[in-house]
């Protein structure tokens, strides 16, 4: 990556939230599928019951959510708002895997909005690391047996739309960390976002409210896991350049994959095993390749 980036990318705590994050995250599609409501409604729960635990842990924080969201929340709120209605429907028509892996080819347009007009040059090896992890994830959704929903086709289009929603979300949240807290672009963004989500569903004639009380709990885990997990990728991102951020969280369909497995009896074959294998090697060779260059040493002085 360019020089300017190279005191956040060792930053080894920052990683390991974003992996964290991640991790989290990938347990979502599984609550969406459990909410008994539409797939634009479920999003809307899930930033509506993470607004009051964000607006008190950022008094108890003292970053205060007074003052108004900036441009850049309102730009993130509505990226996710668009990112979250997208993915649920995903989630909704194709496999949990599917919509998962599809929706993280985020890399893709981060590397080369960071390439093109923010002047990050990727290192080679990065570039080979997010083909790698990219092969990686199609292979896992295009292999056979893991076609399973109602629309796959449709779910598959629908998740890798997102992809581009979450990579301008990406890139707006890691702008506003330069001058504000994780917890207030958190608050504001999904401020933002949870009306958008509930006009959407309003005007596709969703069901609203959940229709059993496992429902309610699933949305209200929703929340929670927004809070603990959308949060640490939006802390870690100011720490971390925003490309390689968007390889790291390629841990999510692997995540997903395995609880779909595990919940839903979607099949995990040898072909989508590997290529969850091959994810993850791709983000370990990423943010290997984006470790600090040594500094050459001094040439040494000859004796007088």
């Amino acid at each position: 990556m360019s020089t300017a980036e190279v005191p956040r990318v060792g930053d080894g705590r920052a990683l390991a939230v974003l992996i964290f994050g991640a991790v989290v995250i990938g347990f979502v599609p599984i609550l969406v599928r459990l909410s008994d409501t539409g797939s634009a409604a479920a999003g809307f729960w899930r930033l509506a019951f993470a607004l009051p635990l964000l607006a008190l842990m950022s008094m108890r924080g003292g970053t205060g959510i007074d003052g108004g969201p900036s441009r850049l929340a309102l730009l993130a709120g509505v990226m996710f708002a668009l990112d979250l209605g997208f993915w649920h429907y995903g989630i909704a028509l194709t496999s949990v895997a599917n919509a998962t892996v599809l929706t993280n080819l985020t890399p893709v347009v981060v590397t080369a909005v960071a390439w093109i007009f923010l002047r990050q040059t990727p290192r080679k090896l990065f570039l080979l690391a997010v083909a790698l992890a990219l092969a990686g994830a199609f292979t896992m959704a295009a292999a056979k047996g893991g076609a399973h929903g109602p629309a796959p086709g449709l779910g598959n289009a629908a998740a890798a739309l997102t992809a581009l929603w979450y990579a301008f979300y990406f890139l707006a949240v890691s702008a506003a960390r330069q001058t504000q807290s994780a917890l207030r672009i958190m608050f504001w963004s999904s401020l933002t976002g949870a009306p958008l989500l509930l006009i959407a569903a309003l005007l596709l004639g969703e069901p609203i409210i959940p229709a059993s009380l496992g429902g309610w709990a699933a949305c209200a885990g929703l929340g929670v896991l927004h809070v603990a997990g959308q949060g640490a990728i939006a802390w870690a991102l100011g720490r971390l350049p925003a490309a390689t951020a968007s390889v790291v969280v390629l841990i999510q369909p692997v995540v997903a994959a395995c609880a779909g497995w595990m919940l839903f009896a979607e099949y995990l074959g040898p072909v989508q095993a590997l290529g969850a294998a091959v994810t993850l090697a791709g983000v370990a060779l990423a943010q290997w390749s984006a470790r600090p260059r040594p500094s050459p040493d001094p040439p040494a002085l000859k004796p007088a």
